[in-house]
């Protein structure tokens, strides 16, 4: 009897070991093959999965009449100081890279290393674009490797100035506020393209925590990476 427990209990975990593998590889595959990254190129994404994240995170909370703040404004409608002081604060090699910035990475890993914890960083804005348009803020190795493919398949289908204008507008610049214009409105009652150069830098170096940082009222810290990007503009 003993015996024939043991076997169902193996067999059991054999079968939840395959299902999690066969989940795994299904999802994998889906953001391999039929996401229609294509779409991309004309179409403007309503709604994003980091979206939906917020309203689910609003509801379990109870804030159910709570409201996603997302305007869409084309490239040519954005500062170009505020193009610029984001890719200054968030990927400096934006435009050298296929979407994967190994010296980035590298560095992510050394101090990973030094801290004695697994936590993953370097991401280019690339990476950024995809986790934020299809998948959620959880750090697991299955989201890490979709985020991979969807991150190749971006790059290798879209122009860098797409990425780009995809990015600044999908991004969440606040709690429950997503892309430029929102932000730019909210913060600094302008459209997004009268930002100053003070202005998008304060913005772009907000963008690493923005629930817990204010581009208006900064802390000593985020008032001096502004000053610093500031700096780069003017040269």
């Amino acid at each position: 009897m003993e015996f024939m427990i043991k076997i169902r209990l193996t067999d059991w975990l054999l079968l939840i070991v395959c299902l999690v593998i066969m989940i795994a590889g299904f999802d994998i595959l889906w953001y391999a093959k039929i996401v229609n990254i294509a779409a991309l190129r004309n179409e403007n994404p309503k709604v994003t999965s980091f979206m939906r994240f917020r309203e689910k995170q609003w509801k379990a909370e109870g804030a159910k009449k709570r409201k996603i703040s997302h305007v869409w404004v084309n490239y040519s409608q954005i500062s170009k100081h505020l193009i610029t002081a984001v890719i200054l604060a968030e990927d400096g090699n934006f435009y050298r890279h296929d979407g994967f910035d190994v010296d980035a990475i590298n560095h992510a890993l050394e101090v990973n290393v030094k801290r004695g914890k697994t936590l993953f960083g370097g991401s280019t804005i690339t990476q950024q674009l995809a986790k934020n348009l299809y998948l959620t803020p959880s750090k697991t190795y299955v989201r890490k490797i979709n985020e991979a493919i969807l991150t190749y398949r971006i790059e290798k289908t879209l122009t860098k100035k797409r990425i780009i204008e995809l990015y600044l507008n999908c991004v969440e610049w606040g709690d429950g506020v997503f892309g430029i214009e929102a932000a730019s409105r909210k913060y600094f009652r302008k459209p997004a393209s009268d930002l100053t150069k003070l202005e998008a830098a304060r913005l772009a170096v907000i963008l690493p925590n923005p629930i817990v940082f204010d581009p208006v009222n900064p802390t000593v810290y985020i008032r001096k990476k502004a000053e610093r990007i500031v700096r780069e503009l003017g040269r």
